[in-house]
């Protein structure tokens, strides 16, 4: 995992990463933003490219370390 890019992450990417780290399912990240469940898996795609990580536990990892949550 990669901190440096932590700076390139959108603040919308930010908040989906903060929200998977919670514990919440693609569908209700969905519903909470008022977007649809294959936005989130773009988004997903994108956090994980930028912050080096290839699922949801590491990238989950990655918010706690970098203060995210």
């Amino acid at each position: 995992m990669d901190e440096r890019y932590r700076d390139q992450l959108t603040a919308r990417e930010i908040e989906v990463l903060r929200l998977i780290a919670g514990g919440l399912t693609n569908r209700e990240i969905a519903d909470r933003l008022g977007i649809s469940p294959r936005t989130i898996d773009a988004h997903l795609r994108s956090i994980y490219g930028k912050i080096g990580v290839s699922c949801r536990s590491a990238a989950t990892l990655y918010a706690f370390d970098q203060g995210l949550v």
